[in-house]
């Protein structure tokens, strides 16, 4: 079979689809990073590749924070920011889509499309609040799992008023709001407004939101914050199909756009441990005030690039 691959490597989790040429996908996968994204790409290449024979890859294409990364380990033909690949992700889920939502595990976004084409974009890549992240840690402080989150939101009648605009104000309002006795899923239903509200005022300021609006990353499966975006934004939100994995298809889409203008073969190295001598280290970076803590990969001595940037300045 002739196959496409995209890999989204975030500081999260790395996300990798095997796409036919029809560009429907054949196989997903969500994994870990771990802080390690060269194992997480070559153990994430050979789960997906497992049980599977006589698959071509026709072209391979890597987006995320890790992009660099990755494309060094797999020897990738596109690398692409993730604006970029999850913008044509969208448009190929609903041609017509004018706003997409995406929030993943450090970071959120929001992208303006007009006629298939990406005209605006912002990104919160500073503020933990409104991430998975962030989510995956109430979730477990709460006892509970981060994907229940939504459906035990739903059962409030009367949500907390939880502050969103930054993550430690709004933990430290949910741990009071348990001492003084309030549901559980009145302070998760407030916690799922609040960040709604916090993602609406740091990235929509001054935007008009045009329908069809789609949500797409790790935390559109949160029925809670669904809910809380379609009362918010008085419109429609839509689920695309691979919601969780849409840079990853995004970049497998760009790889068969860029094998069909140059024609040349793929550069991918397939299934196997990666060559040379690869290690990585934790570095503060000094580059701005923000001093993002990153883990850098060096092959053979040489950085090759890092992840954990909360600015983009990294």
């Amino acid at each position: 079979m002739e196959m496409y691959i995209g890999i989204d490597v975030g500081s999260i989790s790395t996300d990798i689809v095997l796409m036919h040429p029809n560009k429907s996908i054949y196989k997903k996968l969500y994994i870990r990073t771990n802080g390690d994204p060269v194992n997480s790409v070559t153990s994430g290449i050979n789960t997906i590749f497992s049980g599977e024979r006589d698959i071509e890859i026709l072209g391979a294409g890597t987006t995320g924070s890790g992009r660099g990364i990755a494309a060094a380990v797999t020897g990738a033909d596109v690398v692409k920011n993730e604006i970029t690949a999850h913008g044509v992700a969208a448009v190929e889920a609903m041609p017509d889509v004018r706003t997409v939502l995406e929030i993943g595990g450090q970071d959120s976004k929001i992208i303006f499309i007009e006629d298939g084409i990406i005209t605006d974009f912002n990104m919160n890549t500073v503020c933990a609040a409104g991430t998975g992240s962030f989510l995956d840690r109430q979730a477990g402080r709460l006892g509970m799992e981060v994907q229940n989150i939504g459906e035990e939101a739903k059962k409030s009648t009367s949500p907390c008023s939880i502050a969103g605009r930054c993550a430690v104000f709004a933990e430290s309002d949910m741990i009071h709001k348990q001492q003084e006795g309030a549901k559980t899923e009145d302070i998760l239903a407030g916690l799922c407004d609040s960040l709604v509200r916090n993602f609406i005022n740091n990235l929509c300021s001054g935007k008009n939101i045009e329908p069809p609006v789609i949500f797409q990353g790790g935390v559109a499966a949160n029925s809670g914050i669904v809910r809380a975006f379609k009362r918010e934004l008085e419109t429609d939100i839509i689920i695309p199909p691979y919601y969780n994995v849409m840079g990853a298809w995004g970049a497998a889409i760009l790889a068969k756009e860029n094998r069909e203008k140059t024609g040349k073969e793929s550069l991918f190295k397939g299934k196997g441990k990666t060559s040379g001598d690869w290690n990585s280290q934790s570095e503060i970076c000094s580059g701005c005030e923000n001093r993002c803590a990153l883990t850098a990969i060096y092959l053979d001595g040489n950085k090759i690039g890092s992840i954990g940037s909360r600015c983009g300045n990294c």
